[in-house]
């Protein structure tokens, strides 16, 4: 399986000048909790923000959300993976660089942001990959309590 048929398609992008609360806002409107902080002229992803990244970094500070520029509270370095890349890549990238998101690029062009990858994908993988197995082995021995 590769990082691009894992990842969520869906991008969602802030500005590093924008306040937190517009993107705040924005993660509400669509239900996510990372937004893809991007140069302002381009498509090329310079810091990442969370949810977890505003608690932290502004409102648990005491700073103002509505004075607050995106980019003092995105995480940066951006980590980013191949669109083609085996998951098992991706997960030693997260792993090296001790993050849960990777933004997923289009082959061959690691500046054009097709999607988001993140940790809990591959956890919901994992776990669906485990229910497989069990049902396997409960099938081929159906004494074996699950």
């Amino acid at each position: 399986m590769t990082a691009g048929s894992l990842c969520s398609r869906v991008v969602v992008t802030a500005s590093p000048l924008e306040t937190v609360r517009a993107a705040a806002r924005r993660m509400a409107e669509h239900d996510l909790g990372t937004l893809i902080v991007a140069e302002p002229a381009g498509n090329q992803a310079i810091g990442i923000l969370t949810d977890r990244d505003i608690v932290i970094r502004c409102v648990a500070g005491g700073a103002d959300p509505d004075t607050m520029p995106v980019a003092r509270v995105m995480s940066t370095p951006v980590r980013t993976v191949d669109e083609n890349a085996a998951v098992e890549d991706a997960i030693s990238t997260m792993a090296a660089a001790g993050t849960r998101r990777l933004v997923v690029t289009a082959a061959g062009n690691a500046r054009a942001m097709v999607g988001v990858l993140s940790l809990d994908d591959v956890l919901d993988l994992l776990s669906l990959d485990a229910h497989g197995i069990g049902r396997l082995v409960e099938k081929q021995n159906p004494r074996v309590p699950m």
